[in-house]
């Protein structure tokens, strides 16, 4: 069972080292799982291919992307999956990245899913060998910035989800990467750009003051309501039930026709909505439902499963 201290994120960098047990390495913020599919390039040097996967698995977990101090086991637990479509020149390649990060819940060995999204617009370069450089005041290359600009989100998440609107330092940083790239030829950085899932609506959704109780769901979700649960199981998921509620409000204000971060949400939660409510009572059943099909329509038929549960 992995142990986590809940409430590490308000301490300060000189109480985080005060209150470390004695023999913990202080490490960095993330274990990040790297893996860099290749099999579509045919007639390639693979080691060119190891060689990128060792450079970016370093990039992720070697880079300090905090001030804060981290314990070995409360490293942040992500995955960034590279599936290389296309190589263009001996140094240019596109393809897709898949990115997930998830939370331990407390007193459990439970996880939960806070990021589970799929980028299509990867576009950049990489020479064999090169180690990744990343500046925040600059867009030195396209592979680094978009791995840092989702190093932030799986930060900013996390944060939030341990207290009120508190990953907003990350997801300005993420921002910041956004604005430094305006001028990048490659996709996924700018407004205009496809169907308004992209890196810069990412961000602007999770920074929109009008999507605001997405995030506010993220703490009453996780700290006042999964991290309850070991104990006040029926309480845990009564305040789970009442989040949703703000979510709702977001989906009939409507913020924009695409609602980015209402996906996110849901792309992450959804299966896991679905096993929270299966053992809850019917009344909180049947609310959860009407909420969740209203808001998520798409993933009808899976919250049904919570309804049918009641006759088994």
């Amino acid at each position: 069972m992995k142990c986590y201290n809940p409430d590490r994120i308000v301490i300060s960098v000189m109480l985080a080292a005060f209150f470390l047990w004695p023999g913990v390495v202080i490490s960095q913020e993330l274990r990040c799982n790297v893996s860099v599919n290749s099999q579509r390039i045919q007639g390639t040097n693979r080691t060119l291919f190891q060689n990128m996967q060792t450079a970016i698995y370093e990039f992720m977990n070697n880079t300090t992307w905090t001030n804060h101090v981290y314990g070995f086991d409360e490293r942040i637990e992500c995955s960034i999956m590279l599936n290389i479509t296309e190589q263009i020149g001996s140094d240019e390649f596109k393809g897709t990245i898949q990115v997930q990060s998830r939370r331990p819940v407390f007193n459990s060995s439970y996880y939960t899913t806070m990021l589970n999204f799929q980028d299509n617009n990867l576009h950049f370069r990489y020479r064999e060998f090169e180690k990744l450089e990343f500046s925040e005041s600059s867009h030195l290359n396209n592979l680094s910035s978009t791995l840092a600009f989702y190093a932030y989100i799986i930060l900013g998440l996390d944060y939030d989800s341990f207290s009120r609107l508190g990953g907003t330092e990350y997801f300005q940083k993420a921002e910041r990467i956004v604005n430094n790239a305006q001028n990048a030829v490659e996709r996924g950085w700018k407004a205009y750009e496809g169907n308004r899932k992209n890196r810069y609506w990412m961000v602007e959704n999770l920074l929109n003051p009008k999507y605001q109780p997405v995030r506010e769901v993220l703490y009453r979700y996780h700290r006042l309501g999964l991290d309850v649960m070991s104990e006040k199981i029926a309480e845990g998921r009564a305040e789970i039930a009442e989040s949703l509620v703000l979510l709702q409000r977001v989906y009939r204000e409507k913020p924009d026709p695409y609602m980015f971060a209402l996906q996110l949400f849901f792309d992450a939660k959804s299966d896991e909505l679905v096993n929270i409510f299966t053992e809850s009572f019917p009344t909180e059943k049947a609310r959860v439902v009407n909420i969740l099909t209203e808001i998520d329509n798409a993933n009808a038929a899976k919250y049904k499963r919570i309804i049918e549960q009641t006759s088994n």
